[in-house]
């Protein structure tokens, strides 16, 4: 296998459109890598429908870091208009609608977090954009042309539009133009390639039409796999509680990357690390090990995961988050409360603003509510409390 189809090929479920050893660009990525004299643009959105990143979300960052490496342009979409409505990819009912200031903040943490993964220094490298910059410009005309390229029959072909009415949930009307609009995404920034999960292969194929109605070249879809949590039976999901966050500590990042099941490792090595798998141990701990301070050293360093590695081999004592005991809090409690009686904080006032501030995580979920409260210890058990970038505590009962 050639270099380029080392890095193209590596994680990626499929290439569409795909011609089997053609010579042509516009039926072979490969092709068009080879011989493009430009770098190609390569699109990924996001819609910041939350405020935290995990493992899962990773995935196809290091992805656009891949082509980065390799010469190309990542065009990072921001999806403050889409976020608006909602991708109801996969979705059994209406998306919550979020406010423009929810939107914003939840971006602006986003970005912080996908900071050690992306080349933010380079110039021409990377190319943030928010997708209202066009999508508020569309006058009805526009938005009129846009549903006229569509049938209702092909947005009810769409997997969640369709189970959805066959149960008879509501499907509203605004949820018909989300596709459309993100295909509109790859018209506006002239997209060559765009990523996604594979439950996003209909509406980049909505982009490729988009493209070829507005009179230009049709983008390539590169489709990556949802990873397994570390439960190892469903997808990585914080409110499976099977999550890897990218903002947890070292320690705590660490021993749960070391317990990842067995028949995981294979396809965390592969999506998360660069590590040659031909090259692994052969012991399952000895991987296990390796993955949890490979990942740690990704995102916090190498002296950060050498001292998780030996906070894990003492029993995560030394070395690792400092503890506080909950034994000494009357119950029900407010975080503000927590941040100043386990020492994070000098006064409950400023506990109030460093919430304000989202400054404050548990297991690495920032909470932005001020009148978060906790009605008993075994809600907190076992979890850290962070503050900020360097402040963490362990809450135990």
């Amino acid at each position: 296998m050639g270099h380029t189809e080392s890095w193209l090929h590596r994680g990626t479920v499929e290439i569409f459109p795909q011609g089997d050893n053609s010579d042509k660009q516009s039926e072979s990525l490969e092709k068009l890598l080879e011989t493009a004299n430009r770098p190609l643009r390569i699109k990924f959105g996001i819609d910041p429908t939350g405020a935290d990143v995990h493992l899962g979300h990773s995935i196809p960052m290091r992805k656009l870091r891949a082509f980065q490496d390799n010469g190309h342009t990542a065009v990072l979409i921001i999806g403050d208009f889409t976020a608006r409505i909602g991708d109801p990819s996969g979705k059994s009912e209406t998306r919550r609608q979020l406010t423009q200031e929810q939107v914003e903040q939840n971006a602006k943490n986003y970005l912080e977090q996908v900071k050690p993964i992306l080349d933010f220094d380079t110039p021409g490298r990377l190319e943030v954009r928010y997708n209202s910059e066009w999508l508020n410009k569309l006058d009805l005309g526009q938005i009129l042309e846009l549903l006229s390229t569509m049938t209702v029959q092909q947005m009810l072909a769409k997997e969640g539009f369709a189970e959805r009415y066959k149960k008879e949930n509501p499907i509203f009307i605004h949820e018909f133009l989300y596709p459309l609009m993100q295909g509109y995404d790859s018209v506006a920034v002239d997209s060559d390639v765009e990523l996604g999960a594979t439950d996003q292969k209909f509406n980049i194929a909505v982009g490729r039409d988009l493209q070829r109605h507005f009179g230009k070249k049709p983008q390539f879809g590169l489709l990556l796999p949802i990873l397994v949590g570390t439960d190892g039976v469903q997808k990585m999901s914080k409110s499976l509680n099977n999550y890897v966050a990218v903002a947890e500590h070292p320690s705590q990042k660490y021993q749960k990357l070391q317990a990842v099941p067995d028949e995981l490792l294979s396809d965390y090595f592969e999506l998360l690390t660069d590590l040659n798998k031909d090259n692994l141990p052969d012991n399952p701990r000895e991987r296990q090990q390796l993955l949890a301070k490979e990942v740690v050293t990704q995102y916090h360093g190498e002296q950060a995961a050498i001292e998780a590695e030996k906070a894990a081999a003492s029993g995560g004592k030394a070395g690792e988050v400092p503890e506080y005991s909950l034994a000494q809090v009357e119950f029900p409690a407010k975080l503000f409360y927590l941040l100043n009686a386990s020492g994070l904080c000098k006064s409950s006032g400023e506990g109030r603003r460093k919430i304000q501030e989202g400054g404050v995580r548990l297991d690495g979920e920032k909470i932005t509510d001020t009148d978060t409260t906790f009605e008993t210890p075994e809600e907190l058990q076992g979890k850290v409390l962070q503050l900020g970038k360097k402040k963490f505590v362990k809450l135990l009962q």
